[in-house]
């Protein structure tokens, strides 16, 4: 799924299996294998610093030495660490890889009145979980954080964890303006096609050794060598996005080490990959019309149509202007559909968005287009490792087609319906089109009644995670209950919604869940005149940005 990783701003689960299984989630690739051999018990977790490593001298994408960043001061409270997993659990005693975590620790003592740890997973594939860590540890109510260490995780990978994946210089191959995702002409394809053949062969000629094993069914086993680890016997998870899948797959595996399960903007675990992205894009579609709806609304104050029909015809006569004159010379359409995209994920950047557009439209002000996109969508190093690994576990949890007239029909059939994401999400995933690495059958996700009572929250119309995935996982696991809003925003909990985090709340502290379905109200919607926070990362644009990352 196509995320905001700032090189191409979009869903992804933010949206987005495995290879190897055993006993009842086996896979029709994997049932005739052997299962996974016993691992050794890993090393305990020795805490330290979160502060980097001072300055030094560490190879570059394309062979050359370039100086590391430089050192940063590590967050009062938060201790670092590092992991050791298998890289392969079929060889658990052959090579290994790091895995990067962090912990924010509660303040009560280790007692009863303690509830142990829980796992925070902002999705992706690809996303670091270190950073919302923090963010999970702050936003919770003081008297619940008391009670919990919250351990964050980079993903094998990603981040911190060693190594991490990078495949391309970004500031060459992602430099603004990009070439326009919705091609014209069979040269602009072919142009297009060329850059996803190039980005998938370098992954695959400088990793070869380490795609194969990039699942996220390897990435829930890590959360079990972690888990050991920490010498903990169960733990508790709260996942967003495409962490919800992640959480579903360590529930399928591990249903007796769970504590509690949290699943906040469900992946649909039967449409994984090539299926779900299809779905993604009619949900964003409609999700841009309602933005476009909420700027008709407020014509008195951006002029640019006093119908969704006029604003529409207004949006795209903007894109297209682009495509011969990119803003800045660097905010072009496929930028342009980057930072908009964000607006799918949550209605907060509304008011920044149409404030843009509008003084782009009506004074020929570049300002705010430039400033959006350098905030939501300039892609840096961090990015680019996020979207290797999403592209590196997507392609190889599960078949895509290998022939690119089966995803030229696709896609050409649905841009006439869905014409906002349809071909932009296309080329953010095009390179799973000639990935070097075979693709494996998606874990089969099934739940039992013998996990602790399940905690889903989902707004109904997320367009990244829309909402009848959702209910199809909540179908899967007998022991879950849903709790919705009838909104749109990705990411529903510790985001200022006092329903939702009072279920939360409910939840993580007595494992009590509500009736199934329970609705909360949405948050109202941004008035236009309002304002983004000074810092732009108070409340849910927070975790928004955590999420689309």
């Amino acid at each position: 799924m196509k995320r905001i990783v700032g090189l191409v701003a979009a869903a992804a689960m933010v949206a987005a299996g495995g290879v190897g299984t055993s006993g009842a989630v086996a896979s029709a690739e994997s049932a005739a294998r052997v299962a996974p051999a016993r691992a050794p018990g890993p090393d305990p977790v020795v805490w330290g610093s979160c502060a980097k490593e001072k300055p030094a001298l560490v190879p570059a994408v394309a062979g050359s030495l370039k100086v590391a960043p430089p050192e940063e001061e590590a967050a009062p409270g938060v201790e670092c660490a590092t992991v050791r997993v298998p890289l392969d659990y079929h060889d658990p005693w052959g090579q290994t890889v790091k895995v990067a975590i962090n912990r924010i620790k509660g303040s009560v003592s280790r007692d009863a009145n303690h509830l142990g740890t829980l796992f925070v997973n902002p999705g992706g594939p690809g996303a670091s979980g270190k950073e919302l860590a923090q963010y999970v540890s702050a936003a919770m109510p003081p008297k619940l954080a008391a009670r919990f260490d919250v351990i964050g995780f980079d993903p094998r990978g990603v981040g911190d964890s060693q190594p991490a994946l990078h495949c391309v210089d970004p500031k060459q191959y992602f430099a603004a303006p990009r070439p326009d995702a919705v091609a014209r002409n069979a040269t602009e394809e072919a142009a297009l096609l060329t850059r996803a053949r190039d980005y998938a062969s370098r992954c695959g000629d400088m990793w070869a050794w380490f795609l194969p094993h990039l699942t996220t069914e390897n990435a829930a086993r890590d959360i079990d060598t972690i888990r050991a680890a920490l010498g903990e016997q169960q733990i508790s998870y709260l996942g967003y996005s495409y962490g919800t899948y992640l959480g579903a797959a360590y529930a399928t595996l591990f249903p007796q080490r769970l504590k509690r399960l949290v699943l906040d903007s469900t992946v649909d675990p039967t449409t994984v990959w090539y299926q779900a992205n299809l779905e993604q894009n009619t949900a964003f579609d409609r999700r841009h019309r309602e933005f476009l709806a909420w700027v008709a609304r407020n014509h008195a104050v951006y002029k640019l149509g006093n119908t969704a029909k006029q604003a529409s015809f207004a949006w795209y006569s903007m894109r297209n202007r682009l495509r011969e004159r990119p803003a800045g010379g660097k905010v072009g359409p496929s930028e342009l559909d980057d930072v908009f995209t964000l607006g799918g994920y949550s209605d907060l950047v509304w008011p920044q968005l149409a404030g843009a557009w509008s003084s782009y439209v009506r004074k020929g002000d570049t300002k705010g287009l430039l400033a959006a996109y350098k905030q939501h969508a300039e892609v840096d190093a961090t990015d680019e490792n996020g979207y290797a690994v999403y592209l590196a576990v997507e392609c190889r949890d599960a078949a895509w087609p290998r022939d690119w007239n089966t995803w030229r029909a696709d896609m050409s059939k649905m841009h006439r319906v869905a014409p906002f994401m349809t071909w932009p999400n296309a080329w953010y995933n095009a390179p799973c089109a000639f990935w070097s690495v075979q693709s494996g059958s998606p874990m089969r996700i099934q739940g039992t009644t013998k996990l602790p009572p399940i905690l889903m929250l989902q707004s109904k119309r997320d367009a990244a995670t829309p909402y009848e995935g959702a209910r199809t996982m909540r179908k899967l696991f007998p022991t879950a209950r849903m709790v919705t809003d009838p909104g749109g925003n990705h990411g529903i909990s510790l985001g200022g919604n006092r329903c939702v985090d009072g279920y939360l709340t409910a939840y993580l502290t007595d494992a009590s869940v509500p009736r199934d379905l329970t609705a909360c109200a949405a948050r109202p919607a941004p008035r236009a005149a309002q304002k983004m926070a000074s810092d732009g990362q108070h409340g849910h644009e927070r975790l928004t940005e955590l999420l689309a990352r």
